[in-house]
């Protein structure tokens, strides 16, 4: 069985170192700072950590070394163009101010760079907040107006219908009255289809009832 020494740099170890290295690279930092932070991870002494750089880990993170570093000239880069539309953006903000800014004193901070950033970012804030709340003010009056046209549109409906439902009330009281009259024509047809009696004289001078359908 083959045994491990303690000390051995296992696959996890040389990940973290690596990829500890390329974050320093692309953040600027130097890679003393990060043997210094796997070293504390590990248990290990920085120059433990910068000698498994060099002689084992390294060569395979070629590629990925080019990659941090030119990562690491944009950020510069990006970095310097940003400052310096912040600086063009501020300087007229500070030349048309009414009032004078204050000379820095022992007393009084002056006015930094960071001091402004703030601000602005500050002012991005409340410029955001203020139009959020009148684009939810204006879909509020928009809702309203909605409910207001839906609601006018429900009470013309129930206005039709209640007229709907008067006329089909009269229409129903009419047709009652209808069969009222036909149902009272129809008894009367029938009392008068009963034929009263016939009567005639006999030669005594008797009346004498006539059988119906008699000719004599």
């Amino acid at each position: 069985m083959v045994k491990v020494r303690q000390d051995a740099w296992s696959h996890e170890d040389d990940l973290l170192l690596a990829e500890t290295v390329l974050r320093h690279i692309r953040e600027g930092s130097t890679q003393l700072n990060a043997f210094e932070e796997v070293g504390d991870k590990l248990n290990r002494t920085s120059a433990a950590c910068g000698f498994r750089w060099n002689a084992e880990v390294r060569e395979k993170y070629d590629n990925a070394i080019d990659l941090a570093k030119r990562q690491r000239k944009e950020k510069k880069r990006a970095n310097a163009v940003k400052t310096t539309k912040v600086s063009q953006s501020v300087e007229p903000i500070i030349q048309n101010t009414d009032e004078e800014l204050p000379s820095p004193t022992m007393e009084e901070p002056s006015i930094t760079m960071d001091t402004v950033i703030r601000y602005l970012k500050q002012v991005k804030r409340d410029y955001y907040a203020s139009n959020q709340s009148k684009l939810s003010l204006e879909q509020m009056q928009k809702e309203n107006t909605m409910l207001k046209e839906h609601v006018s549109n429900l009470e013309k409906k129930l206005e039709s219908t209640e007229k709907q439902f008067a006329t089909v009330q009269e229409d129903y009281q009419v047709f009652m009255q209808i069969m009222d009259r036909a149902r009272k024509m129809t008894v009367l047809d029938d009392q008068g289809s009963i034929q009263s009696p016939a009567f005639r004289m006999d030669k005594n001078g008797n009346l004498q009832q006539v059988a119906n359908g008699s000719n004599q």
